[in-house]
């Protein structure tokens, strides 16, 4: 199973301080930051955009940006977002009608590509084809681009049959998760945790993003001794 990675929401940070943000996730050991794009079409709110992820990029050297793309036709943003610095592209299943040609747009560009599905998709539309040619998957526990979510706990069986069916691969969980909810989606298979609030709104960012990780290492030990 892949290793535990964290990447802090910077939707959940001061927008005024973004960079510092950044820094302060990153000096706390995140090892990526996951950058909400919305576009106010396939999602109702709008955040930021390349040039705002240009800016982190070249104020936070080796920056990983793990760019959530919440948007339509999201193959018109690949090289934006690769001019930008991005270094995953996770794109939004019932976004596009050929995933696989994405997926190449995006490796073309040398960025890992990232399949996403909202909670009322099945993880049976991630193909074995798709899934394969991707680098993660992403199970969204809250419904994207709608803020003060609660925890979906029905997506996490999802989480589970995608680990079922690919073993090595990244698979990321997004949406109100946090020490309450982290355990769940840790054993069923989950290795790239999302969290914002409760990690840019604790007292100690570090102690959190470690005790998710932990979370996350103790289910994997689990897992294999069984």
């Amino acid at each position: 199973m892949p290793r535990a990675i964290i990447s802090p929401s910077v939707l959940a940070s001061d927008f005024g301080q973004l960079t510092a943000e950044c820094e302060r996730m990153i000096v706390g050991g995140a090892e990526w930051l996951h950058m909400d794009v919305m576009d106010g079409h396939f999602v109702p709110n709008i955040t930021m955009g390349a040039p705002i992820l240009s800016c982190v990029h070249k104020k936070v050297p080796g920056i990983f940006m793990d760019c959530h793309m919440m948007v339509s036709e999201p193959e018109k943003w690949v090289d934006d977002i690769a001019d930008a610095g991005g270094a995953m592209y996770c794109f939004h299943h019932e976004a596009t009608k050929d995933p696989i040609a994405l997926i190449g747009k995006i490796h073309k560009r040398n960025m890992k590509a990232g399949v996403a599905i909202s909670p009322d998709t099945p993880s049976t539309a991630i193909s074995d084809e798709v899934a394969n040619a991707a680098d993660m998957l992403l199970v969204m526990t809250v419904y994207p681009g709608r803020g003060g979510q609660k925890f979906i706990d029905r997506c996490v069986p999802k989480v589970a049959e995608l680990r079922a069916r690919f073993p090595e691969k990244d698979i990321e969980v997004d949406g109100g998760v946090g020490p309450k909810t982290i355990g769940v989606c840790a054993d069923a298979g989950s290795n790239v945790i999302v969290a914002g609030t409760a990690i840019f709104g604790a007292p100690n960012p570090e102690s959190v993003i470690q005790e998710l990780k932990d979370v996350v290492n103790t289910a994997q030990a689990k897992a294999k001794s069984t």
